[in-house]
């Protein structure tokens, strides 16, 4: 066993020798309350969000929007209003889940999970990243795929104009997920291929619990902060979710301790979309602010979005 390697068990232990749970996030409001009206007259959830960015002066998000018994999803964008996140009413709706955001050659570059049939078995549903650049929202263009079957795929630009991208492959290399990362010269190299070739990192995840990378931030220490998420399955069959995060060194490959800085109960009380994702907290990004605190945002139980503020993770790296 490598000699880093944690259970979720253990480090959920380990956050809570120092931590207490303080049920302190407040849940983000879409147009009506916790929920949101779509064009179609349905009232359906929005989870699964990125953190806030700005763009064309304004401050957006983009979320995760079905209907509670569905996994057919859209990409929304919100634009922050007085009373709440209010949609983007020009900006296009993206036939993907769990959307991430980044910046990367004077583009907004947007990516999430495009689901489809499988080809031999039409009866199950299979999943891709996909990815999504433009100057505006309204310019938005496929420009890449991710191979088939692999969530999480994520990009930074470095401080050279290079760009970082973490995978998380599953099946024989990567089992149930684990998180790995090339560096390319460009957007252009950005192809399934590719993808299939990064270095997978050891010592993060045993054969029954997997992760992936959320979001990252380049640090003043030159060291890349990986937001992340640790998950796994208990006796019953249920899902439990942890956000989490470790930093990476670009020129070494070195990475520090996986470590969860948050769990459900943390979180305000709220619904899920089945019982057995009651203890879900998916990752979607952090803000850093300079009073070393952080905006945790998260998609909650499979059916609502939360905020919660938390010590900043990545405060250590800072010169």
């Amino acid at each position: 066993m490598h000699k880093t390697l944690r259970t979720c068990a253990q480090l959920l232990e380990e956050y809570r020798r120092e931590n207490s749970s303080k049920n302190s996030s407040e849940k983000l409001r879409f147009l009506l309350g916790e929920r949101f009206l779509s064009k179609d007259g349905k009232t359906k959830d929005v989870y699964n969000i990125t953190a806030p960015f700005e763009w064309d002066g304004k401050t957006l998000l983009a979320g995760r929007v079905e209907e509670r018994d569905s996994e057919h999803s859209e990409v929304v964008f919100f634009e922050r209003m007085q009373e709440g996140w209010i949609p983007v009413l020009d900006a296009p709706a993206l036939k993907l889940q769990d959307p991430f955001v980044t910046m990367a050659e004077g583009a907004l570059v947007v990516g999430g999970v495009e689901v489809f049939p499988d080809g031999e078995n039409p009866d199950r549903l299979r999943w891709r990243t996909v990815f999504y650049k433009g100057k505006t929202l309204k310019e938005l263009k496929e420009f890449a795929k991710g191979p088939d079957g692999m969530k999480d795929i994520r990009l930074l630009q470095l401080w050279d104009g290079r760009i970082l991208t973490a995978v998380r492959p599953q099946g024989m290399v990567g089992g149930r997920g684990k998180i790995g990362f090339m560096v390319m010269d460009s957007l252009d190299e950005l192809t399934a291929e590719r993808i299939e070739n990064a270095r997978i990192l050891d010592g993060q995840f045993t054969d029954e619990e997997w992760g992936g990378c959320n979001e990252m931030h380049l640090l003043p220490d030159g060291k890349v902060g990986v937001l992340s998420h640790i998950a796994c399955f208990d006796e019953k069959g249920n899902r439990h979710y942890y956000p989490s995060c470790f930093t990476y060194e670009v020129g070494t490959g070195e990475y520090t301790p996986m470590k969860i800085i948050s769990e459900r109960r943390d979180f305000a009380p709220g619904e899920c979309k089945r019982a057995d994702l009651e203890d879900v907290v998916f990752s979607g990004g952090l803000v850093r602010r300079n009073d070393g605190k952080a905006e945790l945002y998260c998609g909650v139980g499979d059916a609502e979005a939360h905020v919660r503020m938390i010590d900043d993770p990545f405060r250590e790296n800072v010169n």
